[in-house]
């Protein structure tokens, strides 16, 4: 038997989230890009009610990585909204291609792919083999607002 893909907007409800709203752009940038099948997101910060959730360093001893990891999450969320907002719904998400995490980070922290597997876990657990993706996790000095994470996506959309 064929399984079905779950529609991720529903898949989302099971897990307990729901999308923000769309995060507002803070510079001179727009949040989405779609060229044919591609759809690139700006960097995106765990945004909450149009403030950063999340601020400091990872590494900084008040900054645990559970945090870190919930911080990644929302930033997806964020990410997810804002393509939603292009597309109208999620499930025109063929597949997540790539993920790119920052993790504002103090000297000496190398954990930032455990924080952004706050993004790759969820997008696994939203959209199955789907949301596998390539990803890069790199150690950042300083994120604008102060973030702790900032992370930007590549879809391919049906």
């Amino acid at each position: 038997m064929i399984e079905t893909k779950k529609d991720p907007e529903m898949k989302l409800k099971e897990l307990g989230l729901t999308l923000p709203a769309p995060p507002k752009p803070v510079a001179s940038y727009i949040p989405t890009l779609l060229i044919s099948d591609m759809l690139f997101t700006s960097g995106t910060l765990p945004m909450l009610d149009g403030k950063v959730h999340y601020t400091g360093k990872m590494g900084d001893k008040i900054n645990t990585l559970e945090i870190g990891y919930e911080a990644s999450k929302l930033a997806t969320l964020n990410s997810l909204s804002a393509v939603k907002e292009i597309l109208g719904s999620l499930s025109k998400i063929k597949r997540v291609i790539k993920v790119t995490g920052f993790v504002n980070s103090a000297a000496g922290f190398t954990d930032q792919p455990k924080v952004i597997n706050g993004a790759s876990d969820l997008l696994v657990n939203i959209f199955g083999d789907a949301g596998k993706h390539v990803r890069s996790a790199v150690g950042i000095a300083e994120l604008p607002l102060n973030s702790l994470v900032e992370i930007e996506f590549i879809y391919q959309i049906l």
